[in-house]
């Protein structure tokens, strides 16, 4: 059995009701594949890297010095982006008949447009509104992650309507 066939089965063992009466199965597996890597697999890398990697030392690079949470961050990213790229490919939205390079670039052009939909929204929340940051991250959250998955299924993953 392959990696990604034994991950969707075990994704697909937790979808069960309420959550199978009201949320899409690919849907489903998306959130499970973002959860196993943004709370899972983001964290114990970076963990790692900045503990034993960067050992919490700061980097000169002769240009700019990184602290060592962002050398850390910066390290952790191209693991994070092709694991993530990995399990929506094999996993959430198996059925797209796009070439594997097409959806690289078009995976790697929605998360570019996360990144500055995060940075615009908490600018937007903290210095027009007034919100503070925490409660203007979590919105922000939620509005990067309908862009995400709206990005994947019509854009980055989409099947061919027959």
């Amino acid at each position: 059995m392959r990696l990604s066939d034994a991950i969707t089965e075990a994704i697909d063992r937790c979808y069960i009701r309420p959550v199978a009466s009201v949320l899409p199965l690919e849907t489903f597996r998306y959130a499970a594949c973002g959860g196993m890597t943004y709370g899972v697999f983001d964290p114990a890398c970076y963990f790692a890297i900045y503990n034993y990697v960067v050992a919490r030392r700061f980097f000169d690079l002769g240009f700019v010095v990184l602290s060592p949470h962002i050398a850390a961050l910066i390290l952790v990213f191209p693991l994070t982006f092709f694991v993530g790229f990995w399990l929506n490919r094999n996993v959430a939205f198996r059925r797209s008949s796009l070439r594997t390079g097409t959806q690289l670039w078009r995976y790697a052009l929605s998360v570019a447009g996360s990144i500055v939909l995060t940075y615009a929204g908490l600018k937007f929340f903290v210095e027009v509104c007034g919100v503070w940051p925490t409660p203007a991250k979590v919105l922000t959250t939620c509005v990067t992650t309908l862009y995400s998955y709206l990005a994947a299924k019509y854009f980055t993953f989409r099947t061919e309507k027959g």
